[in-house]
């Protein structure tokens, strides 16, 4: 039985849930109680605030853990990163007045700089020989400079609307962030297999997004260049219809190129374009 502490509240939580759910993994989402067993994998789910997820992980509390890289690499604590998850993506960045003039990094020398991250701060700091006053708060960290609290902030941000509704705005990004899956360095044989199926199945997931299924019916006449305008995986499934001067296609369109491929493939006389979206894809 695996263990896995995920973040109790919050959109990393929600994204987890969501990746549990469409791996076909079954957990009950009441934070209620702290540890709950999934009912049809071997894994239990332990509720836990973010930052203490890298220390249970470290730990041997829980063995696996689903935390953002930010919160990962400030505890500095010693685990494997087994996945990067692509999801809860957001940066850590140095933030300033916007009213301001930036002539760049070393505007922080003796600066005051509010922060619920000061290992990451202090490092970077550090690798730009700047010296600056790191206050360490939790909280609303946005808000330090609008009440005399520090001249900047270090702090995460997603779409940057915080930073415009405190009168702040991004001068540095220090470092991207997003989910990590993290594995305790000990874990038996046993667990590695269970945590390897987990993995083959999140893969399944993320192999099927922004994937559709399409089948069409085409003109035989028209199939060869078809079948060079189609990007599939590996070739396009060709069937043979009742009538012999066409037949039916079938393969898999990537979303970003969707519209501009069925585009040209009714150009060449494609028809009864049928498209299905597509839950887990194995390669």
């Amino acid at each position: 039985m695996l263990r896995i502490a995920v973040q109790s509240k919050g959109r990393l939580f929600e994204d987890t849930m969501n990746l549990l759910a469409e791996a076909d993994i079954k957990v009950s989402a009441s934070r209620r109680t702290l540890l709950v067993q999934s009912s049809n994998f071997p894994l239990e789910v332990l509720y836990l605030r973010d930052d203490d997820i890298p220390q249970s992980v470290a730990s041997g509390v829980a063995d696996l853990g689903i935390v953002g890289e930010n919160e990962f690499v400030e505890r500095n604590e010693e685990a494997d990163i087994v996945d990067r998850l692509g999801f809860s993506k957001c940066r850590l960045s140095l933030a300033i007045p916007k009213e301001i003039d930036y002539p760049g990094v070393e505007w922080f020398n003796g600066k005051k700089i509010a922060t619920s991250y000061p290992f990451i701060l202090q490092k970077f700091m550090n690798g730009h020989g700047i010296k600056a006053d790191i206050h360490v708060i939790t909280g609303s960290v946005e808000i330090s400079p609008g009440i005399g609290l520090a001249d900047a902030i270090f702090d995460i941000v997603s779409s940057g609307s915080t930073l415009v509704s405190n009168n702040l705005r991004e001068v540095e990004v220090v470092m991207q962030s997003e989910a990590l899956l993290i594995a305790n360095k000990q874990l038996s044989d046993e667990k590695r297999q269970t945590l390897n199926d987990m993995l083959f199945r999140f893969e399944a997931v993320r192999q099927a997004e922004d994937k559709k299924y399409v089948r069409m019916n085409a003109p035989k006449a028209r199939l060869k260049e078809i079948i060079e305008v189609l990007p599939g995986l590996k070739s396009p499934t060709i069937i043979p219809l009742a009538d012999e001067e066409w037949c039916s296609v079938h393969t898999v369109l990537d979303q970003k190129r969707f519209w501009e491929i069925i585009g040209k493939l009714k150009e060449l006389g494609a028809q009864g374009i049928l498209v299905t979206p597509i839950e887990k894809m194995i390669l």
